[in-house]
């Protein structure tokens, strides 16, 4: 383009030069003005100013030009292998695995219960119906064992086996917060031989859509030691077990022939103890070490806080 443009400015350079010299009255050339052909701009920079000014509505606009935007749907997806909570969830009586049935206060937990079964015993009824080989004391091992494995699944990252044996609404709550730690996890032994003391048959979205929740309590010993990134020791002891009582609920799609029993969620009641805290690690400030000098060396010794005196 650049080559016939040249050629054209050197041939009017020609002509206009010699008019010039055969003219009698010499004068000088107008400005030659000649249109030039240039790539198209899709992109138009903004206005300088225009930051600080009140954004236009992209839309109105969009109208009054002849556009129109494709409407936009704010959908949450529904899972429905699983329910998003549970369903008339069990409440634990107050000092249970401390108080014994010959008591008095322990006669009347018993009773209670008792009094609380005949919705349990229908739910039971009707879970029958679709699981033939249902039966609430094989039922209690079977959730036991999908307790351990899919804690030492946890243990062992591996997401397949996890997602296998929790729900979808489970495996959040389980993973969260776990991606630099390090878990240690074993199941030592029961103290008690776990039992179903709470089943419910809801159903979801529709009304011949099923879901069976078994409630199963599981008192057992167990060991816990989380470590962060750097090895360091956050909570709990490997070498020291601890007495746990749990609630677990276990959930199925009724409905659906594959279903497979898994792990839902688990009770936590209100007069349970808190948590122990978690061990957090500072760093003590220490000497300037030069290039090539190691800190055994010195013989540095660390200062120790001094002595506060706290108020109440």
């Amino acid at each position: 383009m650049a080559l016939p443009m040249r050629r054209t400015l050197i041939a009017l350079h020609k002509a206009t030069s010699r008019n010039i010299k055969n003219a009698e009255d010499v004068r000088h050339p107008l400005p030659l003005l000649l249109p030039v052909r240039t790539k198209k701009r899709y992109f138009i920079p903004p206005a300088a100013g225009i930051k600080g000014k009140r954004e236009e509505n992209t839309e109105a606009k969009a109208r009054a030009a002849g556009l129109i935007f494709r409407q936009q749907y704010f959908e949450r997806p529904i899972n429905i292998a699983c329910t998003a909570g549970i369903f008339d969830p069990y409440i634990p009586p107050e000092g249970d695995a401390r108080l014994s049935t010959l008591s008095k206060e322990g006669l009347k937990q018993r009773t209670e219960q008792i009094r609380q079964s005949a919705a349990s015993q229908l739910a039971i009824r009707k879970i029958k119906e679709y699981d033939s080989h249902f039966t609430t004391k094989d039922f209690a091992e079977q959730a036991q064992e999908i307790f351990i494995e899919s804690h030492n699944a946890l243990t062992q990252f591996n997401k397949d086996k996890l997602h296998s044996l929790v729900t979808e609404r489970c495996y959040p709550e389980m993973t969260r917060g776990n991606r630099y730690k390090t878990i240690c996890w074993r199941f030592v032994e029961s103290l008690e031989l776990p039992r179903v003391v709470h089943a419910r048959c809801p159903d979801m979205v529709t009304k011949g859509n099923l879901y069976g929740q078994v409630t199963v309590r599981m008192h057992s010993k167990q060991t816990l030691a989380i470590y962060d990134r750097f090895g360091r020791l956050m909570l709990g002891s490997e070498e020291q077990p601890k007495d746990v009582l749990e609630y677990l609920v276990i959930e199925r799609h009724l409905i659906n022939p594959y279903g497979r029993w898994r792990l839902h969620g688990k009770i936590v009641p209100s007069w349970a103890p808190a948590k122990d805290p978690v061990i957090k690690t500072v760093i003590i400030p220490g000497p300037e070490l030069k290039p090539g000098q190691e800190f055994g060396v010195l013989n540095y010794e660390v200062p120790k806080p001094e002595a506060v005196q706290w108020y109440k």
